[in-house]
C-alpha cells in the first residue's frame, strides 16, 4: 500500500514537496494544508499550477488531524512545536525542513510524549542545514583518518530567492547595517546550524567547548543593486557572512558557514564567490584531505532561479526521500545518525512500477 502523505503550507518548498510526493512511486498525496483562505478549497494542482490531482487545499488544521495518513511534510516559514506535537499525537510522522535536526532531548518532553501517544516519528532534514552540513561530511568523514577540521560552507547569489518580505526583514538585505546584525536571522540560523556542529562534534568525538562560536559580517553596496526586495541603494546591506564555529583549545575544529551575495559587483568589502562560483562545499582535513563539491544546486540564472530555485527543491526532495524510511522507523525523534541510508527512487517512467 502506497504511503499516505499530507503537506503542511505550500510556500516554495511545500509546492516542490508536493511535485516529488506525486512523482515517487511509494507515496500517495491525500491532503494538504494551506495558510491563505484563498487558497482553501482549491485542487492542490491549481495551486502548483499543473493538472488536477484530486485533492482539495484546506485551511483547516483540525480537517488535517482528523485525515488517515501516515506522514506529514511540514514545512512553514516558521516552526510551531504546538502543530508538530498535534501532529504527531494524531498519529501521522512528520518529517521537516525546519527544525529538529539534531534537537536536545531533554527540551524536546513535549515533543517526545506526542511521538509516544501517537505511535509516531519526527525527522528534521533539509539541505543546509539539513544535509550538507551534517549528513554528507559525516558520510565523507569516513574516507580521512585523524581528521582535525570539517568544514560545511554555502556560497550563494540571494537574487535567485524570491521572497522579498523573508530577504528584506528576516534576511536583513536592503536595510543599515546595524539594523542587519541586530536583525532575527542570525538567531533563527543559528537553531540549525548550532545543532549540525553539535551533531558533527558529538559523532566523531572532538573534545569541543560547549559553547559555539558564531561570528557574522556584512557588506553594503556601492552602486544601485537590483534584487528581490527591490534596489538595494548604496551604504545598504548587499552580502551576509555567517559562521558557527566548533573549537578545542581556541582552534576550529567543526565549522559551519553561509556566504549570501546580491551578485558580485558593487560591494564594500569586495566579495566574490571565487573562481569556483557558487556551490556548496564540504572539506575534511585529516589523513588525508578530502574536498567535496556541489554544483547544480544554485541556478543558472537569476531568472530560472525566480521561477524555481534548485536549492529549494532539493530541500523538498531530501524531506520526501527520507518519509518511507521515517514511517518505517521506531517511534521517537529520528536523526541521520538513526536512520538507515537515504535514497531517492527511479523517475516513473524508469521505475519498475512501469512493468505492472
Amino acid at each position: 500500500m502506497a504511503i499516505r502523505v499530507v503537506q503542511w503550507a505550500t510556500g516554495g518548498v511545500g509546492k516542490a514537496a508536493i511535485e516529488a510526493v506525486l512523482a515517487h512511486p511509494d507515496l500517495e498525496l491525500v491532503g494538504t494544508w494551506v495558510h491563505s483562505d484563498a487558497k482553501h478549497g482549491k485542487d492542490v494542482g491549481e495551486i502548483l499550477g499543473i493538472e488536477p490531482v484530486g485533492v482539495a487545499a484546506t485551511t483547516s488544521q483540525e480537517e488535517i488531524l482528523a485525515l488517515d495518513a501516515d506522514c506529514v511534510v511540514y514545512s512553514p516559514l516558521l516552526p510551531n512545536e504546538a502543530e508538530v506535537v498535534a501532529l504527531l499525537r494524531s498519529g501521522k510522522d512528520v518529517v521537516t525542513p525546519v527544525g529538529w535536526i539534531y534537537p536536545d532531548l531533554a527540551a524536546c518532553g513535549a515533543i517526545l510524549e506526542a511521538c509516544e501517544e501517537g505511535g509516531t516519528t519526527l525527522h528534521g532534514t533539509g539541505i543546509h542545514p539539513g544535509g550538507i552540513t551534517e549528513r554528507f561530511p559525516l558520510m565523507v568523514s569516513a574516507l580521512s583518518a585523524s581528521v582535525t577540521h570539517v568544514r560545511a560552507e554555502e556560497f550563494s547569489d540571494l537574487r535567485t530567492y524570491n521572497a522579498p518580505d523573508v530577504v528584506r526583514h528576516i534576511m536583513g538585505f536592503g536595510v543599515g547595517p546595524e539594523e542587519a546584525m541586530a536583525g532575527p536571522i542570525v538567531g533563527l540560523l543559528g537553531a540549525g546550524f548550532k545543532a549540525s556542529v553539535r551533531m558533527i562534534v558529538a559523532e566523531m568525538g572532538f573534545d569541543a567547548d560547549p559553547e559555539l562560536v558564531t561570528e557574522q559580517e556584512v557588506a553594503v553596496a556601492t552602486a544601485p543593486i537590483e534584487c528581490p526586495v527591490g534596489v538595494i541603494e548604496p551604504g545598504q546591506v548587499a552580502a551576509r557572512r555567517f559562521h558557527w564555529r566548533a573549537v578545542v583549545d581556541g582552534v576550529p575544529v567543526v565549522t559551519a558557514s553561509v556566504n549570501w551575495l546580491m551578485g558580485e559587483e558593487h560591494l564594500e568589502p569586495a566579495w566574490d564567490f571565487g573562481p569556483t562560483g557558487e556551490r556548496f562545499e564540504v572539506e575534511i582535513s585529516g589523513d588525508p584531505d578530502v574536498l567535496l563539491t556541489f554544483k547544480g544546486l544554485q541556478p543558472e540564472t537569476i531568472e530560472e532561479g525566480l521561477i524555481r530555485n534548485p536549492g529549494i527543491v532539493v530541500t523538498a526532495n531530501h524531506c520526501v526521500s527520507a518519509i518511507p524510511y521515517v514511517v518505517a522507523a521506531e517511534p521517537g525523534i529520528k536523526t541521520y545518525l538513526d536512520l538507515p541510508l537515504l535514497a531517492g527512487r527511479a523517475a516513473p517512467h524508469l521505475g519498475t512500477g512501469r512493468r505492472r
